[in-house]
């Protein structure tokens, strides 16, 4: 698996690459991502956009990238609603409305991401929003955790609508149970440094909220 991170601004959220195939999480800032992204591969090789959760830092630039692609576009099915809504999305945080996009795939857990020999294992990880979701990769004990799980054992905010502190305890628990060798957050920096050390201490500090 080929990963190459991509960042269009201090807000938005990281942007990864697989593949030069599959986009997670385009972030919110259309015209750089697109500059960035064509430093790695054309946008018309870009066949799946898979988006960790509703909010607009990850998924404003979805519909521009789809324009430029035809890529389709894939997210949990609890936060569809979310895409259309100011609040749901956090869009009105941002001054902007919320993305305005259909997806073309619903994910629910357990769902495979299969793109050539690639697969990615869906994780439903409700808590910062209803539809989070983490991503894993078996063969490189990979984990794209959205605003689930970030480096050095933070969290993503459960305090938005739809967010749910008892819920991220739960979804944290379920992924203590995977053996991580390298975290992909949707903020911050990627890191392989005793990964799954860092996860329980997510796990405890979702605990003291």
């Amino acid at each position: 698996m080929i990963v190459d991170m991509l960042n269009t601004s201090m807000y938005s959220s990281n942007t990864y690459l697989i593949n030069k195939k599959i986009v997670i999480d385009p972030g919110m800032n259309p015209d750089i991502l697109i500059k960035e992204l064509e430093k790695y591969t054309s946008a018309k090789n870009i066949e799946l956009i898979v988006l960790t959760h509703c909010h607009f830092d990850h998924t404003g630039a979805a519909k521009a990238l789809v324009e430029k692609s035809n890529a389709k576009v894939g997210i949990h099915t609890d936060d569809v609603a979310g895409l259309m809504d100011d609040r749901a999305s956090a869009a009105s945080v941002f001054g902007q409305s919320a993305p305005g996009l259909t997806p073309d795939i619903t994910y629910t857990e357990g769902d495979l991401i299969s793109i050539n020999s690639l697969s990615l294992q869906v994780i439903h990880t409700p808590g910062h929003t209803p539809g989070s979701i983490c991503l894993y990769e078996p063969g490189s004990r990979s984990l794209f955790s959205g605003d689930t799980i970030f480096a050095s054992g933070s969290i993503g905010r459960t305090d938005f609508t739809g967010g749910s502190s008892q819920k991220m305890i739960t979804s944290i628990e379920k992924v203590t149970e995977l053996d991580v060798e390298r975290l992909y957050p949707g903020h911050g920096p990627v890191t392989d440094e005793n990964v799954n050390r860092q996860i329980n201490l997510s796990l405890q500090m979702a605990k003291t909220i």
